[in-house]
């Protein structure tokens, strides 16, 4: 009922992200003690922005992770740029966002974000930690968003539009790309190939959605969508509403 990119898949354990900053901390920390107190053996992990460590929800969670030493991993995905906002405002006066995470005795740690390799591999860490029920762990990960934050976003109005060039770390798929290169497991052939079988399968996936319709053409779903699938029994109040709209 949110935004289209805000999809769930409750099968798999994947819970949307949500509109409202940070939430998904709080909700993920919850989760992890859900399933810590029920004796089960999954874990949770959630993904949050550098300019929204700035929101109370994330200390929030941070209390409660350290409390209840959750099964969880909370990822800061330092991307340099909220939306327009420089990520040294939401830091402050801390070192690094992953430092906020010894204040409240969780193991944190800083990796270079545009390394698929470091990535995987603090990654497999922490989630196996989690795992061996030896309590939550920050990941920060240092990395650079090159476009824009959304469609409405214009980066030229706030940063040099050649930033990303000088970005010390580079590009991880460029990166990840040479390093299979020189050892002999990829190539540039095989590069350009995987790039148009992706580029194909992007197609006919975005074919097949627009049979569904789109913003310009095709169905459209009725006003009444709006009143389904909230509640198990939808309340008096939100019954006469639809009767009065004339559904």
């Amino acid at each position: 009922r949110q935004l289209p990119v805000m999809y769930s898949a409750k099968d798999h354990g994947f819970f949307s992200i949500s509109g409202n900053l940070a939430t998904q901390y709080v909700q993920a920390v919850g989760w992890a003690m859900a399933s810590a107190i029920k004796n089960d053996t999954k874990i949770a992990a959630a993904w949050i922005g550098d300019g929204s460590t700035a929101e109370s929800d994330f200390h929030a969670a941070l209390v409660f992770a350290s409390t209840y030493r959750a099964p969880v991993v909370l990822n800061v995905v330092n991307n340099q740029w909220a939306i327009s906002t420089f990520q040294g405002f939401a830091r402050g006066g801390s070192s690094t966002f992953a430092a906020r995470g010894h204040g409240f005795g969780i193991p944190s740690l800083r990796v270079d974000g545009n390394d698929y390799l470091a990535v995987h591999a603090v990654a497999k860490w922490a989630t196996e930690r989690a795992r061996r029920n030896l309590g939550p762990t920050i990941v920060e990960y240092v990395t650079y968003r090159a476009g824009a934050h959304s469609t409405s976003d214009d980066p030229s109005a706030y940063r040099p539009k050649t930033e990303f060039d000088a970005w010390p770390l580079g590009d991880p798929v460029k990166r990840l790309k040479d390093h299979l290169i020189a050892r002999g497991a990829w190539s540039e052939e095989r590069h350009r190939q995987g790039e148009a079988e992706i580029l194909d399968e992007v197609v006919a996936a975005q074919r097949e959605a627009e049979t569904h319709g789109t913003l310009h053409a095709g169905g459209k779903p009725s006003p009444r969508d709006m009143f389904e699938g909230v509640f198990s029994e939808m309340p008096p109040h939100l019954r006469r509403q639809r009767q009065q709209a004339g559904y």
